[in-house]
């Protein structure tokens, strides 16, 4: 099958406890990367994860979906490594953006 024709789910993270909640989740992903070359996407592929914004941009300039990982995310626990159970504490949801860069000359 052409991929043309076909849209990729690509889930952007390197962290365990995000893949392990998105897994129990039933997050249906056909491709986990730690990291994303945005010559990848293809427009109706869908990239969930917490990019950059300069990357989710990217993303969404390609014409394909950025997800977000939100939480609310108390300051004490940031730069932690985050469990599947502590994602689902803190509220952990798929929200869909749409960024765009704005020429600022």
């Amino acid at each position: 099958m052409h991929r043309f024709f076909r849209m990729t789910t690509f889930f952007i993270t390197r962290h365990p406890g995000a893949r392990v909640w998105a897994e129990q989740e039933g997050i249906r992903v056909d491709r986990l990367l730690d990291h994303l070359d945005p010559v990848e996407i293809q427009a109706n592929d869908a990239v969930l994860g917490t990019l950059p914004v300069h990357l989710a941009a990217e993303v969404c300039a390609r014409g394909a979906r950025y997800l977000h990982l939100t939480l609310a995310l108390p300051p004490e626990c940031r730069g932690k490594e985050l469990s599947a159970e502590d994602l689902r504490r803190f509220g952990a949801s798929l929200r869909e953006f749409e960024v765009r860069a704005v020429d600022s000359a």
